[in-house]
């Protein structure tokens, strides 16, 4: 395979040259250039042919909002991480290009790193990330192996659905405002969601898909009460469990270890709802890089409850929902335009 031929597009000469050096390391990929703004850079796709491109979001001329939107219509094939500040600004901005087709983003250090930390931070965020975006995507469905095609199994439950959790990462936003769009005003479940994002990233990302959807949808806050036909974002940065109290529920965020690399975890909130909800719990791992949600999903089929997974043909990284069908913890692995009709049957089986 031909090394992953990279764009650098970012309007600090440092920024640049940062980027490149981290990137020129590694054998599998190669910076075929850099652009100091959105208007060079869409020259350069064109003529350079990249695979990737890093995009900033703050340039003159021509932002990263404008420059990706063009992407996104004139060279689909090429995927674009965004390089985020910790700021609120950078938040929203961020938040608003991953729902535009951003493949991933990653952050800046902050000003207070210093010039090692700052390069290493930003390594460890954008290497594995190229790398995963690399992978060759399947071109159809029938690329997923035989045994992980199984259409959702037709017969009624043994419990009804109670709680709906959904973990997702690299590609979930989109992901999410599909499922979500296909919900009812009148969903009778409450639906939990992790969305791998930082701190700052999830407020704005909850606004966002509460406008796309009939349902509300909220940050989760701690000893916020469970209530049925509401979404909970779990806020970045901390994980969200469900705990069980005098005979009703409650969510919890807590700042403890990370899990899967990863503050929010799936798994935190997937094992907490095992706990809480037993049978009544239908899991929804989709797509992200990883295996968060693999331990979750063992627990909530031990318990009884039911997974349903991402197909490969329509995830952006088929590493969590992979990992959960090749683990034979599925009842059915789905393209994400039937997910959220998948959703709304098991939810409904017992309740009709």
């Amino acid at each position: 395979m031909r090394p992953t031929r990279i764009l650098v597009v970012d309007d600090s000469v440092v920024a640049r040259r940062v980027i490149s050096d981290i990137l020129s390391q590694e054998g599998d990929f190669e910076v075929v250039g850099t652009a100091p703004n959105g208007k060079i850079a869409l020259a350069k796709i064109e003529r350079l042919d990249p695979d990737l491109v890093t995009l900033d979001i703050e340039m003159p001329e021509l932002d990263g909002i404008e420059t990706l939107t063009t992407i996104r219509s004139s060279f689909p094939r090429v995927r674009v991480i965004m390089v985020s500040n910790h700021t609120t600004r950078g938040a929203s901005i961020t938040v608003e290009a991953l729902f535009l087709g951003a493949s991933d983003y990653v952050t800046k250090a902050t000003k207070s790193s210093t010039r090692d930390g700052a390069r290493q931070y930003l390594r460890e965020q954008l290497v594995p990330k190229i790398r995963a975006l690399s992978i060759p995507a399947a071109s159809d469905y029938r690329a997923v192996p035989e045994k992980f095609q199984r259409a959702p199994s037709r017969g009624a439950a043994a419990f009804p659905i109670e709680v709906v959790v959904i973990g997702a990462s690299t590609g979930g936003p989109n992901a999410l405002t599909t499922i979500l769009e296909a919900l009812p005003a009148d969903f009778p479940a409450p639906v939990l969601i992790v969305q791998h994002l930082p701190a700052n990233f999830t407020t704005f990302f909850a606004q966002r898909l509460d406008a796309a959807c009939a349902l509300a949808v909220r940050e989760a806050n701690n000893r916020d009460g469970v209530t049925p036909g509401t979404v909970y974002i779990a806020p970045g940065d901390r994980h969200l469990e469900i705990r069980a109290r005098s005979g009703s529920t409650e969510l919890v965020t807590t700042e403890g270890p990370l899990v899967n690399s990863c503050r929010p975890a799936a798994d935190i909130l997937f094992r907490s709802a095992a706990t809480a909800f037993g049978a009544g719990t239908l899991a929804v791992v989709l797509t992200g890089m990883g295996r968060d949600g693999l331990d979750g999903c063992r627990k909530i089929r031990a318990a009884g409850g039911r997974v349903i997974a991402q197909d490969k043909a329509t995830s952006v990284v088929w590493g969590m929902p992979g990992q959960v069908a090749e683990a034979g913890l599925t009842e059915a692995v789905l393209p994400i335009n039937d997910i959220g009709r998948e959703i709304v049957r098991c939810v409904m089986a017992r309740r009709t």
